[in-house]
């Protein structure tokens, strides 16, 4: 089931990713000017201006006159009720991780489908990113977050987009746990590879199958380290 979208329904996604998931921007901020933007952006400044304004009737984004287009100082990620005590809860990581195994494959499949070009390009760009911190030995958690919810963005559904704290804070522990028990960074490069390019392909059962195949190796790895500390003790 796909969703049909202007270019400049496509610009708003990207700069909401900039905003809420890459968190480039936040409340209160100025937008680059429209020409710095729409260079980056890659659009005309006339779909740009449609875009902006697609997000100031959504409450995002705020014109102010002679002074340029700022983050509404008042704008915070709509959540579904209920969902703000669990993303701010100290939930078990067994919980999370199979949080993930229900809700991820599910995504990676929609976001395959319905993805546009510029959201795959931006999913691949921050993919080579984590590549390049994982060789290097560098803390790659805040762009891991960014992978996986950029995916998740990617399908257009807006209560997975109000899930984002939640995939928030289960990605950012497992990541905690590849980095504290040593799973080997060819893995986790090759299954982001996998996922990846089964996404490039539009392939959606791939992209799902690749997903929790990523997330079922690092329930196993969890599995296997709690058996070896309970050995040692």
């Amino acid at each position: 089931m796909g969703k049909n979208k202007r270019l400049s329904d496509d610009v708003a996604e990207t700069i909401m990713s900039m905003i809420k998931v890459e968190k480039k921007y936040n409340p209160g901020d100025k937008l680059p000017n429209e020409l710095q933007l729409s260079e980056e952006l890659g659009v005309s400044r006339i779909t740009l201006r449609e875009a902006i304004r697609i997000l100031v009737a959504r409450n995002v984004l705020e014109i102010k006159r002679g002074k340029g287009t700022f983050i509404r100082e008042d704008y915070t990620p709509k959540m579904v009720a209920g969902l703000e005590d669990t993303a701010s809860a100290k939930v078990d990581i067994d919980d999370l991780y199979e949080m993930r195994l229900i809700f991820e494959p599910e995504i990676a499949y929609y976001a395959t489908i319905r993805a546009s070009d510029r959201e795959l390009e931006r999913i691949f760009a921050i993919g080579k990113e984590i590549e390049e911190l994982l060789l290097k030995g560098i803390d790659y958690t805040h762009k891991e977050m960014m992978f996986h919810c950029s995916i998740a963005n990617a399908t257009h559904n807006e209560f997975i987009n109000q899930l984002e704290p939640v995939l928030h804070q289960s990605i950012e522990k497992g990541v905690y746990l590849y980095e504290t028990e040593h799973i080997p960074v060819e893995q986790v490069i090759s299954e982001h590879r996998m996922i990846m390019e089964f996404m490039k392909n539009r392939n959606a059962e791939g992209a799902r199958s690749a997903m929790r195949v990523h997330i079922m190796h690092a329930i196993d790895q969890l599995e296997i380290n709690k058996n070896q500390g309970n050995n040692k003790a």
